[in-house]
């Protein structure tokens, strides 16, 4: 049977509505053969025994009682399946998002975004089938027959031993046709995960694949993507198909022997006609649960194919070290230096570690630029700070408390970040800015908008705060985007403060209105600066340069240039250029 255990272990904190689910189907079984005894006894009187409707009405009546709570106890165990099947859906949701949340961008980017999308979205919905029919049904395929044996038992222990010989083929079927079942809906459940990656990777590439008039050609590979996925889906139906019919003739076959036998000890007079037509009520629902259980096995089989991908998000999340602190004060950040001891760090399938002892400190109330040519690893040094990544070799410390002792959320509280290429969200102006202080007032919001260089662009949206700026903030250009950015960081007002070249993408006139806005903004803070700008470069307390993952170079500015070696040369030779 398609029992997986780390899935049972997913329902054992929401075990009440799934218990409440099997008892409530195990009494709709009694009722049912308390419905056929009733209905056997109306038909036996009134046809042979020659009673009046007065006489048969209590029986009557109480088989109305006995369909009414059959209708009830039935009704009641779906009812609660389905809300055990949504409390674990729910819980594994929130799992699944604080896992994710915890391995960091770093981890999401190693993966396809579409394929991470259709787990976190229809495998969790696959799960629903599983927990709310299949396990069940389970059950049910196991009590049910067993009640309904026991009482034909009673009545004809001929027919009960037809019953009991004829019930175990259709397991032993199921099981001989699950074993392909599952290999083609894990085949069809992975067929599936690549085609939303690669359709949503050509759909966010678009512009790309416009520019080089690629974009037709790629029409053929969706389709063929989509083909696969629809080949797949058909293998899955055929033998879930194959399945069906499998199970519904063996069913049908020991329901016909069932009433062959019957029939032909009626007229032999070797059975009375009630518990003839007791056994002959009883035996379709005999059969019916294992039936049903063969058909919600196709059902729940991709909830199983699914939890592959959910179980290796829940277990690479595990591996995250957990924090034994709980929050950090304010003051170690206002006081105390961000240390960083003989840190290393290697990309997964990287040959060459990104950075490697790299020991260094950035003082309270101070402003460091980490510069250096492209891939001798400033991001990565940022990218473990910000606890992106762990890392492999060394330790990051503030006043000697180990940063990955703190929980992440408690340490980034305390960070603000504005990045080269800041994310926005498809959502409004406010609610892109209350990311950073979900409390702000709107004159807190102006405030930041203004100290960022946007009340022109504020002015003119129709809605204001409330206008919608689009997937990735497509109504805004380039420099609005990273002042958007630079405002939340602004709203936030954190002791640590993060840039990655945050005047990059603006024009000379705003640039300067920014740097006096950004000088406000880092007075008393320790900044962090990812520069290329020499200006930027050349105001900070200290530089970092960094070659191949190492550091070249340390010191401020001047000192820099009187020293000699990489940083004076490049900057001699070409002062607007990247270091």
């Amino acid at each position: 049977m398609n029992v997986d255990r780390r899935l049972i272990a997913l329902a054992k904190p929401h075990k009440v509505p799934f218990i409440a689910s099997l008892v409530s189907g195990t009494l709709a079984a009694l009722t049912l053969v308390g419905q056929a005894a009733l209905l056997s006894r109306v038909i036996d009187g009134a046809f042979l025994g020659k009673q009046t409707l007065a006489d048969l009405s209590p029986l009557i009546w109480l088989f109305a009682l006995a369909s009414l709570l059959r209708m009830l106890f039935s009704w009641f165990a779906h009812y609660q399946s389905k809300k055990g099947a949504i409390l674990v859906k729910q819980e594994l949701f929130g799992r699944l998002t604080e896992g994710t949340g915890s391995l960091g961008p770093q981890f999401v980017r190693s993966l396809q975004s579409g394929s991470l999308s259709a787990t976190l979205t229809k495998g969790i919905e696959a799960l629903d089938a599983y927990f709310s029919q299949y396990l069940p049904q389970l059950w049910f395929a196991l009590a049910v027959p067993l009640i309904i044996l026991a009482a034909v038992v009673a009545a004809d222990p001929l027919s009960a031993l037809i019953l009991l010989l004829s019930a175990p083929l259709i397991p032993i079927f199921m099981v001989l046709i699950g074993k392909s079942a599952g290999n083609m809906t894990d085949r069809q459940w992975k067929t599936m995960s690549r085609m939303s990656g690669y359709f949503l990777d050509r759909l966010q590439g678009l512009t790309t694949l416009k520019l080089f008039a690629r974009s037709g050609e790629q029409r053929q590979g969706i389709e063929d993507a989509g083909e696969s996925f629809r080949n797949a889906t058909m293998r899955v139906l055929k033998i879930a198909f194959l399945s069906s019919l499998t199970l519904e003739l063996t069913g049908t076959l020991g329901t016909a022997i069932i009433a062959v036998g019957v029939g032909i000890r009626l007229l032999s007079d070797h059975i009375a006609f009630m518990p003839a037509l007791f056994v002959l009520l009883l035996t379709p629902d005999f059969y019916l649960p294992l039936r049903q259980l063969g058909t919600k096995f196709h059902a729940g089989k991709e909830g199983v194919s699914a939890s592959k991908d959910i179980f290796a998000l829940l277990d690479a999340a595990a591996d995250v070290p957990s924090a034994a602190s709980n929050e950090l004060p304010e003051h170690m950040l206002h006081e105390h230096a961000i240390l960083f001891d003989n840190v290393s760090y290697t990309y997964p399938g990287a040959a060459v570690p990104a950075i490697a002892g790299i020991t260094c400190s950035f003082p309270p109330g101070k402003t460091t630029a980490i510069t250096g040519p492209s891939g001798s690893g400033k991001s990565t040094l940022v990218g473990l700070l910000l606890r992106f990544m762990e890392p492999e070799k060394g330790s990051i410390t503030i006043d000697g408390e180990a940063i990955t002792r703190i929980p992440a959320n408690a340490l980034l509280r305390h960070i603000a970040w504005v990045p080269q290429h800041p994310f926005l969200f498809n959502a409004s102006i406010r609610e892109n800015l209350q990311l950073a202080k979900d409390t702000a007032t709107d004159v807190e919001l102006h405030n930041a908008l203004s100290h960022a260089g946007l009340d022109t662009l504020l002015q003119s949206m129709p809605e204001g705060l409330d206008t919608i700026i689009g997937e990735q903030g497509t109504r805004l250009s380039g420099g609005e985007a990273q002042r958007l950015a630079l405002a939340r960081a602004i709203l936030k007002n954190a002791p640590v403060l993060v840039l990655d070249e945050p005047t990059s993408n603006t024009d000379p006139l705003l640039e300067q209105s920014l740097r006096t806005t950004m000088q406000n903004l880092m007075a008393g803070k320790t900044v962090i600066i990812i520069a290329h700008r020499q200006e930027t470069i050349r105001s900070a307390d200290s530089i970092i340069v960094l070659r191949d993952g190492s550091i070249a170079q340390w010191g401020a500015h001047n000192e820099l240039m009187a020293a000699g070696g990489y940083y004076s040369t490049v900057r001699q030779d070409a002062p607007e250029a990247s270091v």
